[in-house]
């Protein structure tokens, strides 16, 4: 019988602004901690029938399972240049941004990984931090310079920190740099709209409409956080199939409909980084938050992945 982790004193706690965000929820839902004692745990990506995510610190990619004979959490790959955002490719296969790697890697089937994209127009990238496969094929990421941040100002060599988009042919396109530091993002089920949040002042997530060449359209403000009390960013963010966005942000989950209703926020027993749907029918939320993992059911099912 699998052990859980739940810790004492976290009844669940909503934000609801609208009256219906308990109803997103399973009945009786609360987090529970599935891992706990690590570094600085991002990056969540459900992959078959095991949780990725990464530790910062530490420098590995964790798994983890639930076997027969109980949860099991392992190191999956060890020092591939401190991993943060995790996704799947069209093929399944683990892409990862790489901090002190500063560049975005594809993991063959040994879990060897391969850099694919590390430098724009001839100059590094700052440090990838989250990133978002296209059907088609394509993969935007955000370079914000939080892993060079320690080091001096000579590292950085990009003149923005932007937002790319790296086709199958192997181009990278600067897609927007608007952002003060782009974080997470997420599309719609559709595809026709990429979400991106900016951790780097003003607290808010923008939406912009995908064209049909990839290109970014259409640049609005989508959810403004910044009136929130409690201190955190907009980080990562997934959407469920209904295309309602579940985003990392002050408190909590933040959950807003298509047309920007901020439904509530659930709130989180640690400072949330990131969150990633899974399980058997994809309705299950993980969440990433400081040195511990959760997971709440709800009773919606998540955009899955690839």
């Amino acid at each position: 019988m699998a052990h859980h982790f739940v810790e004492e004193d976290q009844e669940l706690r909503l934000e609801d602004r609208s009256g219906r965000l308990h109803e997103l929820l399973a009945p009786g839902a609360q987090f529970e901690r599935i891992a706990s004692g690590l570094g600085f745990t991002e990056g969540p990506v459900w992959r078959g029938d095991h949780l990725l995510f990464s530790d910062i610190p530490n420098d590995r990619i964790c798994r983890w399972r639930e076997l027969p004979e109980g949860p099991e959490l392992t190191t999956f790959r060890a020092g591939s240049g401190a991993t943060n955002g995790l996704t799947l490719d069209r093929d399944g296969n683990l892409l990862a941004c790489a901090h002190s790697a500063r560049a975005v890697l594809r993991f063959d089937a040994n879990a060897q990984p391969d850099p694919i994209a590390a430098y724009f127009e001839g100059r590094r990238l700052n440090s990838p931090n989250d990133l978002v496969a296209r059907r088609n094929g394509d993969i935007y990421f955000t370079d914000p310079p939080y892993g060079i941040d320690p080091l001096n100002l000579d590292a950085k060599e990009q003149p923005v920190n932007g937002v790319y988009r790296l086709s199958p042919d192997g181009s990278l396109a600067l897609a927007t740099d608007r952002f003060v530091r782009p974080n997470g993002l997420a599309f719609s089920p559709d595809e026709s709209v990429l979400y991106i949040g900016d951790s780097g002042g003003p607290r808010d997530v923008w939406a912009f409409d995908v064209a049909q060449d990839g290109s970014l359209t259409n640049p609005r403000q989508f959810v403004d956080m910044d009136g929130h009390p409690v201190p955190n960013n907009p980080d990562g963010m997934k959407c469920d199939t209904e295309g309602r966005l579940w985003s990392t942000g002050p408190g909590g989950v933040w959950v807003v409909e298509p047309d920007g209703t901020v439904l509530g926020v659930v709130v989180t027993p640690a400072r949330p980084s990131n969150l990633a749907w899974g399980g058997p029918g994809w309705s299950m939320l993980y969440v990433t938050a400081q040195t511990s993992v959760y997971r709440i059911e709800t009773s919606v099912r998540g955009r899955s992945v690839p």
